[in-house]
């Protein structure tokens, strides 16, 4: 089945540097449009469309850019967020060759309930995202791991435990642990502290003659 091709619109970006601050105050998003021997085009998308879009396709999705006449096939890179309000102020689009395979970060999405964990077991997730390799038509936006396999205490899914298909190439480590069972973690009680004996002043003085003596 052809994936269905997801297109956004951008315009020309002339504001460039410190300035672009501007325009974000309009509503928009600056972006930069790079690849390999291409020449870098400055960019800006509408910046609420384009936060939902790169919800939606993230980093793996292939995209393809409407600029003037052009249609540029290209993925979501190195996604900048403001510290303070987590908003998106800036983001890369790499023009990519549809007929060369390239390397992507794949998200994880976890699926199913665990018997372990029902149990009252932890579950702990050591990674939520993969590296593949295909062509960027192939590349999926998603990799779903069902976690039901996960039936007892040290149960775990590797990344060799994925099924991808014959057009994509793992390229993480095979052994690398994407998620485990853990017994819950027993809190060590801290030690009662005994309070400190009195000892009366009689005593004390017996006890500092003796010194003297």
């Amino acid at each position: 089945m052809t994936k269905e091709k997801k297109q956004i619109k951008a315009e020309l970006r002339t504001v460039l540097g410190r300035k672009v601050k501007k325009i974000r105050k309009e509503g928009l998003l600056p972006a930069t449009v790079y690849g390999r021997n291409f020449e870098p085009i400055s960019v800006q998308f509408k910046a609420m469309e384009l936060e939902r879009f790169f919800d939606e396709v993230g980093e793996s999705g292939l995209v393809e850019l409407l600029l003037d006449t052009q249609k540029i096939p290209v993925l979501f890179r190195n996604p900048q967020y403001s510290p303070i309000e987590g908003s998106l102020i800036h983001i890369d689009c790499y023009k990519v060759n549809l007929k060369e395979k390239i390397t992507a970060t794949v998200p994880i999405e976890f699926i199913g309930e665990s018997q372990a964990v029902k149990e009252g077991n932890n579950l702990v997730e050591v990674t939520n995202e993969v590296e593949v390799e295909a062509l960027p038509a192939d590349l999926p936006e998603s990799i779903t791991v069902d976690i039901t396999a996960l039936e007892t205490v040290e149960d775990m899914i590797t990344v060799g435990d994925i099924k991808l298909g014959e057009k994509v190439e793992m390229v993480t480590q095979l052994e690398q642990v994407i998620v485990k069972v853990e017994k819950p973690r027993v809190e060590e009680e801290a030690p009662v502290e005994e309070a400190p004996v009195e000892v009366p002043a009689t005593e004390q003085k017996g006890e500092e003659e003796k010194k003297e003596e």
